[in-house]
């Protein structure tokens, strides 16, 4: 069985969360979906556990970072090309989402980042391997 990763986030509002997510074309695992989470389909391998504050507190004795002052994680997830990334960052962007930084563009590897409703920093980035492999071996 491939391992499998459940990235879990702090949310101020799971209702908002979840309509932002669903407005990009993601499902959530109605087995771990209740009123105080909601498990995030990305992949088969790869899901992401939106927590209430209350329900998130219960995992943990520290504070629970406030995103919207300070970076406690950085997510990228892949796209299929450049046109991709646009794609994804500007549908985020328009289903209520925020700018986080400029693009980058390396030639071989383009992305571009968004915050979440509760100021998750999200990059989308998608890189041309065979162009990377050149560039890394010629020391760029």
């Amino acid at each position: 069985m491939p391992q499998m990763i459940f990235v879990n986030l702090p949310v101020n509002d799971l209702e908002t969360s979840k309509a932002f997510w669903s407005k990009l074309g993601y499902s959530f695992n109605p087995q771990f979906t209740d009123e105080n989470a909601a498990c995030l389909v990305i992949s088969d391998t790869i899901y992401a556990m939106l927590l209430t504050k209350p329900r998130f507190k219960d995992f943990t004795k520290k504070e629970i970072a406030d995103a919207a002052g300070s970076t406690e994680v950085i997510l990228a997830l892949s796209a299929e090309s450049r046109e991709k990334v646009d794609e994804f960052v500007d549908a985020a962007l328009a289903a209520g989402g925020s700018p986080a930084n400029d693009p980058q563009d390396y030639g071989f590897m383009y992305g571009r980042s968004f915050q979440d409703p509760d100021h998750h920093q999200w990059e989308v980035i998608w890189m041309d391997e065979e162009a990377a492999k050149k560039a890394m071996a010629q020391g760029e």
